[in-house]
């Protein structure tokens, strides 16, 4: 089937397979370009393990949106990651195109969350910054 026939037609998916994310983390396989033909959004769950560490990176050309299902964890943000910002179950959270981020499971069960994102296809325009690892403890 081809990207422009799947585009045309309602899908529902179960998340089952899984995929290694640029970031470090395995995303559960959601909406995208490849599963659905999505032209201009991606969503998917990813499961945070107790003690879980993304790599530091930024999304160029897309925005995303979070919402915490289970568990706490927390993020670095900013140009230095020099913003903190802790999140509980229920919270939303916004982070523009462009911003560096490095989110982590502080606490001792799994962190569930739905990300939905401006671009189709996730991984396209993660960015790591290798460089900003070691200004996060």
């Amino acid at each position: 089937m081809t990207s422009s026939s799947m585009s045309n037609k309602c899908q529902k998916l179960r998340p089952g397979e899984t995929y290694a994310g640029k970031q470090g983390f395995s995303y559960f396989e959601g909406i995208a370009r490849e599963t659905t033909g999505s032209q201009a959004i991606c969503m998917h769950i990813l499961r945070i393990p107790p003690g879980g560490r993304a790599k530091a990176h930024l999304h160029e050309s897309h925005e995303t949106a979070i919402y915490v299902m289970e568990g706490n964890a927390v993020m670095y943000w900013g140009e230095r990651l020099e913003n903190f910002m802790k999140t509980d179950p229920g919270d939303l959270v916004y982070i523009p195109a462009g911003v560096p981020h490095l989110p982590i499971n502080t606490g001792e069960v799994e962190a569930v969350a739905i990300i939905a994102r401006t671009d189709p296809h996730e991984q396209e325009s993660v960015k790591l910054l290798p460089e900003l690892e070691d200004l996060v403890p």
